[in-house]
């Protein structure tokens, strides 16, 4: 088998030299570097992660701490991450916390027991576990899609990075507003999760720029699953005076919704409009195609990656939260034409 010493005397430089091109520790002139990695791929060399992790104190490797992976929009997260990850000779432990605040703080800890170092998490709607795991042991962590409200002592210290969703959720309200309706129904996500209290104000906000009146009997919530949404959806298209027009917050959501619409005998956009948080790769094969909020998920991903690479060169740097701005997905089931794709940016965190 290879050695580092075998790949050096190929390519004709030091050992310290193939360390630095094989660890990205050091810039090295491209053609030094192409000559160690010539020798490399000839010699069939694989380096000894493990004895590289015991020197350097790092395995290279992330965990990521993510529920619903099977929903696409965490799926795409993934990629993004993965891809990132990847380029940069990092890999991947992945675990799903399930939402449960219990179940969160023991993922990441068998995480953390497998030495990776960093994390990734999509915090649950009670992470006060995880942030007292996080900061007693100083874990360098980036939170994605929730936003969360950091101890004030400063002892978890995380990056986070998500979408906007307040002024994107208030978007989709005016935008149905203007086509006449003013019933407009909410199926909103998990109670506790950020992203269910910012999309609530910006249905609060949609409502009030378009000079509506808030009607709590119209928000119900679905739980951010189909199962839940399609109950919701019942209750609301059992009031008295039911909507004719639905926002829901998140793309499991939205089948639950249809479910409950087709079960009730109504067409969408026809008996209700429907407007939707969260694209997915066939909202546009439904009939009518879906009007959506798309979120930049697989960028999300990535970044994360990036945001988590400077806080381990930084472990000191100042806490920070990124938010990337959404796409407005005009199509049918709002009841008017197609229209372009227009970004929706909210206020920087």
């Amino acid at each position: 088998m290879a050695t580092m010493a075998d790949v050096a005397r190929s390519a004709g430089v030091s050992v310290a030299t193939v360390s630095h091109v094989l660890n990205g520790t050091r810039p090295v002139l491209p053609h030094t570097r192409q000559a160690v990695l010539d020798a490399v791929d000839e010699l069939g060399y694989t380096p000894n992660t493990l004895a590289r992790s015991l020197v350097t104190s790092r395995t290279r490797s992330i965990g990521l701490a993510v529920s619903a992976i099977s929903n696409p929009y965490f799926t795409e997260i993934l990629q993004g991450v993965e891809a990132a990850a990847g380029e940069r000779g990092y890999s991947l432990l992945i675990a799903d916390p399930h939402d449960d605040p219990r179940h969160e703080r023991k993922v990441v800890q068998l995480l953390h027991e497998r030495r990776v170092d960093g994390l990734i998490v999509a915090p649950s709607p009670d992470p006060r576990e995880l942030l007292t795991y996080l900061g007693r042991h100083k874990v360098p962590t980036v939170l994605l899609d929730r936003v969360v409200d950091l101890p004030a002592d400063g002892s978890a210290v995380c990056d986070q990075i998500c979408a906007e969703s307040a002024a994107p959720t208030a978007r989709l309200v005016t935008h149905l507003a203007s086509l006449g309706h003013r019933r407009i129904g909410m199926v909103a996500g998990l109670p506790g999760l950020s992203t269910t209290v910012e999309r609530l104000a910006g249905y609060r906000d949609g409502l009030a720029a378009a000079g509506l009146a808030y009607d709590e009997g119209l928000v119900v919530h679905g739980d951010s699953e189909s199962p839940g949404a399609e109950l919701a959806t019942a209750t609301l298209l059992a009031l008295p005076s039911p909507p004719t027009a639905l926002v829901t917050a998140n793309n499991a959501m939205t089948i639950g919704a249809l479910r409950a619409l087709r079960g009730h005998g109504l067409s969408v956009p026809g008996d209700i409009a429907l407007c939707c948080f969260d694209d997915f790769p066939w909202a546009d094969l439904f009939s009518p195609r879906l009007t959506a909020i798309a979120q930049p998920s697989w960028d999300i991903g990535a970044e994360a990656v990036r945001v988590l690479l400077d806080r381990l060169a930084a472990p000191d740097g100042p806490a920070r939260t990124l938010r990337l701005p959404c796409t407005f997905v005009h199509r049918t089931s709002c009841g008017c034409p197609e229209q372009p794709l227009t970004s929706v940016k909210g206020t920087p965190s």
